[in-house]
């Protein structure tokens, strides 16, 4: 549902416990209890809480199941955890290389077994610095919060505790960090590794064309 139908059908505090509770399960990979929507929008009574939320629910926003810990999920195709499944049809494979044939079969494909989870989080790339990982402007990059990271991964890396830069990791002997682009006209940056924090690795890239 979009912002405009939420405002029509929602008053504002509805609004702030629709909010919360979308927020919540594409950060968690689930729906959140009464007593964390209750922490999370400053309200002391689960009961104030429930009325939010079977509001909610008769408006089709969301669906709640009575009785289930962690009953809560979006509207629309689900499952038992609570966490709206976003699928396609799998309809078959297709070569990169030479035409094979392509076969129609009955699977399907769960997008958020590739991106959802917990402590994830999206950017969208600025720049041409990992276009030879194919990685381009505007791509938006899936990436898991983490404080390390193992060598050849491509990490979000904050430098000086001020500038973010996209880059894949190499831990160097003498204890400095290298800090490669995969774009052949950008030259590599070396830090002192105290200058370097990891914030997250890359897990997922989004792309529309």
């Amino acid at each position: 549902m979009g912002e405009h139908l939420e405002n029509i059908l929602l008053s504002p505090r509805q609004r702030d416990a629709w909010r919360f509770i979308r927020d919540y399960i594409a950060t968690h990979g689930h729906g959140p209890s009464l007593a964390e929507i209750a922490d999370g929008l400053g309200i002391r009574s689960r009961g104030v809480v429930h009325r939010h939320v079977r509001a909610l629910a008769d408006t089709g926003l969301i669906e709640h199941l009575p009785g289930r810990h962690r009953g809560i999920r979006l509207s629309g195709e689900g499952d038992e955890t609570g966490t709206r499944r976003a699928v396609l049809p799998l309809l078959g494979r297709i070569a990169a290389g030479a035409p094979i044939e392509a076969i129609p079969d009955q699977q399907q494909v769960d997008l958020a077994e590739f991106f959802m989870g917990p402590n994830r989080f999206v950017l969208r790339v600025q720049g041409e610095s990992m276009i030879e990982a194919g990685i381009l402007p505007d791509d938006m990059v899936v990436v898991e919060r983490r404080e390390t990271a193992r060598d050849g991964d491509i990490v979000v890396a904050l430098i000086d505790g001020q500038e973010a830069t996209l880059k894949r990791l190499q831990h160097n002997p003498d204890g400095s960090v290298t800090l490669f682009p995969a774009n052949c006209h950008m030259a590599p940056m070396i830090y002192p590794a105290e200058r370097v924090q990891i914030q997250g690795v890359v897990v997922g890239q989004m792309r529309s064309y």
